[in-house]
């Protein structure tokens, strides 16, 4: 009997984190003998589904039994344990509650779900350190995301001697990929440069103004066009697991001009296939920018090395089989503790409360000040209302009325005048 999966991924939608369960889901069932699930919330679409993996509503995968359910997302991971599963696992592609504000309330929901009594997977080594220090009680394997080879490939790319070709790369109602500071530094740029921005949503007129050419959603295939018709990317995320549109470019031979974002350290090499610039230094990135329109030699020198460093990386295939035994190692393991997470699940409950006792001491503070001033302004006004009765009842007062008044037909006359 096939072992079998269930991959709680919400919904199926276009961001790179349910693209690499998909593969994953598609790989697991037509390579490694597994029955795959993909368990959907009510009313998400599986049009889009991979072939061969059964797709199920969460409610009905709640009356089947696997061997192992799988959360993908922190949301997700609510939906757990009411999956039936020898094991269950989490996905993690992210330490999702960096992309929340502080004083959100999921930051908090996103935190906890670090706790739970899993098995962990992950494709960054960063987060796999993160997870091994935060939770040395449980198990954590390290799968690199693929990248399809024969799609994302350097076949038709053509060097351009004209100006820089820059390609932008992400969604602007996310704050933390940074498309903002992607077109302010393009601003600062001295030399001629062509610009497009690639994003999976309609963005207004304002938003997309800097750049020259906006597309998108694209697909694998016309993303990889995308990537071949580029000098460069230029990806200036402020937080990411292991982002794959640098890692993709390199693939067509297109260098990356990145900040020093979590998981950039696993491939990209300053110098080597890309340019690593500081955080919020703008000048400094259209620096590199403009290095690059003048000096071919530099650019054709990181493109050799970003192909380079795409070689040595791995193919769906291979990471799927990583992934595939990785699963067979939790399957077949032993159960976590009752109270595997407890003491750090109590840890991030102090922690939360604390966090929201000192935001609401401050909501306090700000409400007596408010509630002060409000009072002083209602004093003043009462005093300035008691000083002008007093004024208008006084001897001076019935003096002044009148000649107000002739002032008045005076202004009036002499503007009769001036017509």
């Amino acid at each position: 009997m096939s072992p079998s999966v269930c991959f709680i991924l919400g919904e199926l939608g276009p961001s790179g984190g349910a693209g690499a369960v998909v593969r994953h889901a598609r790989g697991l069932a037509a390579d490694h003998g597994w029955d795959v699930s993909l368990a959907l919330w009510p009313g998400a679409s599986a049009a889009v589904a991979p072939p061969g993996v059964r797709v199920v509503a969460t409610d009905e995968a709640r009356l089947l039994d696997y061997d192992v359910a799988i959360a993908t997302w922190w949301r997700t991971a609510y939906d757990l344990f009411a999956i039936p599963a020898r094991r269950h696992a989490y996905f993690v592609q992210q330490f999702e509650e960096r992309t929340y504000r502080p004083g959100d309330v999921e930051r908090f929901g996103a935190i906890a779900t670090h706790d739970l009594p899993v098995a962990f997977l992950t494709e960054a080594a960063w987060i796999a350190e993160e997870l091994a220090e935060l939770r040395p009680d449980a198990s954590c394997f390290h799968v690199p995301n693929g990248i399809d080879k024969q799609r994302f490939a350097p076949g038709g790319r053509s060097p351009s001697a004209g100006p820089l070709r820059v390609l932008v790369e992400g969604s602007p109602g996310l704050w933390f990929k940074g498309i903002q500071d992607a077109a302010a530094a393009l601003e600062l740029t001295r030399e001629p440069v062509v610009t497009t921005l690639v994003t999976p949503e309609r963005v207004d007129a304002d938003t997309c103004a800097r750049f020259d050419h906006v597309v998108g959603p694209l697909d694998h295939a016309a993303m990889a066009d995308a990537y071949r018709g580029a000098d460069v990317l230029l990806k200036l995320s402020r937080v990411e697991g292991v982002f794959t549109p640098p890692l993709e470019a390199f693939h067509c031979a297109v260098p990356c001009v990145v900040w020093p974002v979590t998981g950039h350290d696993e491939y990209v090499r300053h110098g080597v296939n890309g340019a690593v610039v500081d955080f919020d230094d703008l000048i400094g990135t259209a620096g590199w920018l403009d290095l690059l329109a003048r000096d071919r030699g530099l650019l054709a020198k990181l493109g050799d090395g970003a192909l380079e460093t795409a070689t040595a990386w791995p193919s769906w295939d291979r990471s799927t089989s990583a992934f595939a035994a990785a699963l067979a190692e939790i399957a077949g393991g032993p159960p976590p503790s009752a109270g595997a997470g407890a003491a750090r699940l109590l840890a991030d409950l102090d922690a939360a409360m604390e966090e929201q006792r000192a935001a609401l001491s401050r909501e306090r503070g700000a409400a007596e000040h408010a509630n002060a001033w409000l009072a002083d302004t209602r004093r003043e006004l009462a005093h300035a209302r008691a000083t002008n009765v007093a004024f208008e009842q006084s001897r001076t007062w019935r003096y002044a009325a009148p000649l107000r008044a002739i002032g008045g037909r005076l202004r009036r006359l002499r503007a009769t005048f001036e017509r």
